[in-house]
C-alpha cells in the first residue's frame, strides 16, 4: 500500500507516520512523542493502519513555529488543549509577535581599546565601564567594548568630544534609563489593563479575537511613541525657557548687586568704605 495517498476520494493528500514525519521535518520518534503528549488530533484509523492529512502537518508546523518562539512542550499542549483549532493557533501567533515585536533597530557597535582611548583618553577608567556595564549597555570583550546601539555610542563619544565629563554623560544616562523605563511602564500597563485583558480570562478566546486584538496592538504601538515624542518636545520646550530665563534673572542680578557698590551715598560719594580725599 503506498504511504502518500488522496484521503476518501476527496482529493486530500493522507500520510502514513514515516512520510508525515518527513514532510514535517521531523523524526517518527519526535512525531509519537507529539502524538503522546497530545499535541497531535488523533489519525484516521483504516483497520491497523493510522492516516494522517494536511491538518495534522499544518498542525507540526504550528508546533515548530511556537517551539522557535520559545514556547514549551507544556505551554502548546495547554494552547491546544483549551480548544484552539490549527487556525486559531496562527492567529495567536500573529498577536503574540504583534505584542513582542522590537521597537528599536539599534545597531550594535564594537570598538577596541585603542578606539575607546582616541575617543576618552583617561576618562576610560574602571569606574566608568563598569557603570556602563551596569546600565546594560556595553559588554567588555578581550579586544575592546560591545555597545548595544551605536547611535548612544556615537552621542556619547561626541558630548564628550565637547568637554562634558564621561562620568556626567553615564549619569544623565542612568537618570534617563529611569524616566524611560517608568514611561514604558505606563504604557504597558496601559496595553495590559485596557487592551489585553481578553488574554488574562480563564476561557479560550473567542473565534476571531486574536486577529482582532492583533489589529488593534499595530494601531495602538505607534500612537505610544507619538505620545512620548510629543510630550518630550514639549517638556524640553518648558525646560529649555525656563532655564534661560533662570540664566537672565541671574546675570541681572548679578549686575545690580555689582552696580550697588558704584552708587553715590547720601554724601556724593561712593563706596563708603573707600578713602576720602582730604580737603
Amino acid at each position: 500500500m503506498d504511504k502518500v495517498r488522496a484521503g476518501a476520494g476527496d482529493g486530500r493528500r493522507e500520510y502514513r507516520v514515516e512520510e508525515l514525519a518527513e514532510a514535517a521535518g521531523i523524526t517518527t520518534r519526535t512525531l509519537r512523542f507529539y502524538r503522546e503528549r497530545k499535541l497531535l488530533q488523533p489519525p484516521r484509523k483504516e483497520g491497523r493502519i493510522a492516516w494522517y492529512g494536511e491538518a495534522h502537518l499544518h498542525r507540526l508546523g504550528v508546533i515548530a513555529e511556537l517551539l522557535e518562539r520559545g514556547h514549551t512542550l507544556g505551554g502548546i499542549a495547554e494552547l491546544i488543549g483549551a480548544g484552539e483549532s490549527g487556525r486559531d493557533v496562527a492567529e495567536l501567533i500573529g498577536l503574540e509577535a504583534a505584542i513582542i515585536a522590537p521597537w528599536s533597530d539599534e545597531t550594535p557597535v564594537h570598538l577596541d581599546w585603542d578606539e575607546l582611548k582616541t575617543a576618552f583618553g583617561d576618562q576610560l577608567t574602571e569606574e566608568n565601564t563598569a557603570e556602563s556595564v551596569a546600565q546594560g549597555y556595553i559588554s567588555v570583550e578581550e579586544d575592546g567594548i560591545t555597545h548595544v546601539s551605536r547611535r548612544l555610542m556615537d552621542a556619547t563619544t561626541a558630548l564628550v568630544a565637547e568637554g562634558v565629563p564621561l562620568a556626567v554623560v553615564l549619569e544623565a544616562s542612568r537618570r534617563a534609563q529611569e524616566h524611560v523605563d517608568a514611561i514604558a511602564e505606563i504604557f504597558t500597563a496601559l496595553a495590559r489593563d485596557q487592551l489585553l485583558g481578553p488574554l488574562a480570562a480563564d476561557t479560550p478566546l473567542p473565534p476571531g479575537e486574536a486577529a482582532r486584538l492583533t489589529e488593534q496592538i499595530l494601531r495602538v504601538r505607534p500612537l505610544a511613541r507619538t505620545v512620548t515624542d510629543a510630550q518630550f518636545a514639549l517638556a524640553m520646550d518648558r525646560r529649555v525657557h525656563a532655564e534661560y530665563d533662570g540664566l537672565l534673572r541671574q546675570r541681572r542680578e548679578q549686575r545690580e548687586d555689582g552696580g550697588a557698590d558704584d552708587r553715590p551715598d547720601a554724601h556724593g560719594q561712593g563706596d563708603p568704605g573707600a578713602p576720602r580725599a582730604q580737603a
